[in-house]
């Protein structure tokens, strides 16, 4: 019995460094190790034996399954480390060659609205404002409550909104970043912050579902209309690179007091009227005013001490005005020839 377990032992170490591929060693396993396999049939006649010749033959067919398994085993990984230096060897390409008409490398392009937005951010941080972000997602309590807009207000109604089942809310403006800011920031202070924003409405030429804007505020003592005009002069300006017309309309927004529509002349059209401008030769750019004392103290701030300008700047509509871009929609499109154009 023991010359049998030795053959079993020799002939399937030999079998196994025959094996090409795991599944046959998986077989080698059941024809020897199995329950029908060579081994197990063999020390079924144990019951045969002497004490002494079944502790022997016992111990002898430990050593021979062990090493039948951990030869497997080994086989097994010598194969797949094969098969990979195979494979890298058949498909190995070097990222660091210039492309091929094989493997073209079209260069990428930064989308007008990022490219709107590095321009903005590096023209006020220049004016000394510091850029925050906050959650697209955002609370109740920072997308209105702390606006100046309670539970029932009139002007929830001007903007529709996103909800989700916890209660939460697609933010409507990036103003939640006013309070966001006030809260990490003592003043005097600057800050703009950039995002998407979500409304839920019908779109057209000029309105889109989703956009973007940057909401930008100054805390400071003694601050003024005429510091809000001139530094939104200043922004528009240094982005249309010549002097824009504008003009102030009174309009009411919540977390400011008083509250302002300021409207550039379309630059579509010239100011003679079109589908951008609905024929009124304006376009309503951004919304802005002196921030309102109620929001102030929302962020721990004493209005009797510090005051400040905010506005809300949307991006789409200027990427519109400085590319001559006739359709918002177009920025959602997907359709990679409208970015492949800046």
């Amino acid at each position: 019995m023991k010359n049998k377990l030795t053959l079993i032992q020799k002939n399937s170490l030999e079998s196994i460094q025959k094996c090409d591929s795991s599944a046959d060693l998986e077989q080698i396993r059941i024809d020897v190790l199995g329950r029908k396999g060579e081994l197990t049939t063999i020390l079924r006649t144990l019951k045969d034996l002497s004490p002494e010749e079944k502790s022997e033959i016992g111990k002898l067919s430990n050593v021979v399954k062990t090493s039948i398994n951990e030869a497997i085993d080994n086989r097994k990984d010598e194969i797949e480390r094969e098969i990979l230096q195979k494979r890298l060897s058949e498909e190995w390409i070097d990222v660091t060659l210039d492309g091929t008409p094989e493997f073209p490398s079209d260069n990428g392009f930064v989308h007008p609205l990022s490219q709107i937005q590095h321009e903005i951010e590096d023209i006020f941080t220049s004016m000394g404002f510091s850029v925050l972000d906050g959650p697209e997602v955002e609370t109740e309590y920072y997308n209105f409550e702390a606006l100046n807009i309670p539970k029932h207000h009139p002007a929830r109604d001007m903007q529709d909104t996103f909800w989700t089942e916890d209660n939460n809310l697609l933010r409507t403006h990036t103003s939640a970043i006013q309070v966001r800011g006030m809260e990490k920031n003592s003043p005097p202070f600057r800050v703009i912050g950039p995002g998407r924003v979500f409304r839920y409405e019908a779109t057209d030429a000029s309105h889109e579902n989703t956009f973007y804007q940057v909401e930008g505020m100054m805390i400071d003592k003694e601050i003024s209309v005429a510091n809000l005009i001139f530094f939104m002069k200043t922004l528009l300006k240094e982005i249309f690179k010549c002097d824009v017309k504008i003009r102030l309309r009174p309009g009411y927004f919540p977390f400011v007091e008083p509250g302002f529509e300021l409207d550039i002349n379309c630059l579509i059209c010239g100011g003679s009227g079109c589908s951008v401008c609905k024929q009124t030769g304006w376009v309503e750019l951004l919304p802005c005013g002196l921030v309102h004392p109620n929001v102030l103290k929302q962020g721990g701030i004493n209005p009797d001490e510090w005051s400040g300008f905010a506005f809300g700047l949307g991006l789409n509509r200027l990427v519109m005005m400085g590319y001559g871009i006739n359709d918002i929609r177009h920025f959602q499109s997907g359709d990679i020839r409208f970015v492949q154009q800046f």
